[in-house]
């Protein structure tokens, strides 16, 4: 059963220029996913990256990661995550059974979270599992003017309200034979909770990167 793991990091991005290349700490963004990778290389045989920039295949190289060049069909902003990991897997000569998904814009996990993901996964026979964290904010839509409670009645205390949880992109595993029907997350794919601090990171915008560096120096 060969695992691998893939990091899609193409060179646009409209709110932060160069983002999968800004420093984090004393790193570039990407390099923390490779790196964290590397650290788990019980479980990850090889480490590669789908890139269209020159720039981030540089620095993945530097790095120790295998690349990837994505195609510009494939590299659009409204292209699915899921085109550049199938992309890959028909660019390598080799058997893959998992891919294990890591997104370079949630830089930040817990020490041990692949080794527990990845357990389970295994130990369940599982052919996809993805990570969640609990939401505990009170959620309503504006329509014509009013305030329409979605997740609360008004008045309800927080700790009462109906649980609800959200996707944070720190991990996805997934069969590859799902992957080349362009699926990462399956109708029976597991959630896994992780209540971490990290899971609120997913950096799309400058004042998420500066939450992430708040975070990086604090760790």
């Amino acid at each position: 059963m060969k695992t691998i793991a893939i990091i899609p990091a193409r060179g646009g991005s409209k709110r932060i220029p160069e983002k999968n290349i800004q420093l984090l700490g004393e790193l570039p963004l990407i390099a923390h996913s490779i790196l964290y990778a590397q650290e788990n290389s019980d479980i990850i045989e090889d480490i590669y990256v789908s890139t269209d920039d020159a720039e981030i295949k540089k620095i993945a190289l530097q790095f120790g990661a295998k690349v990837i060049d994505r195609p510009i069909s494939i590299s659009g902003d409204m292209e699915p995550t899921v085109s550049a990991l199938k992309h890959v897997l028909e660019s390598i000569d080799s058997d893959v059974e998992n891919v294990v998904l890591l997104q370079a814009t949630n830089p930040l996990r817990p020490q041990n979270l692949l080794k527990e993901v990845f357990e389970k996964y295994q130990n369940d026979n599982l052919e996809s599992i993805f990570t969640v964290s609990r939401n505990h904010q009170k959620f309503g839509k504006i329509v014509n003017n009013k305030f329409q409670p979605f997740n609360y009645t008004i008045g309800q205390r927080s700790q009462d309200l109906e649980p609800l949880f959200f996707e944070n992109g720190l991990l996805y595993i997934s069969k590859a034979s799902l992957i080349l029907k362009d699926i990462i997350i399956s109708e029976n794919a597991f959630p896994f909770e992780v209540n971490h601090i990290f899971a609120q990171i997913d950096i799309d915008t400058p004042d998420d990167l500066d939450y992430a560096r708040y975070l990086y120096q604090k760790q």
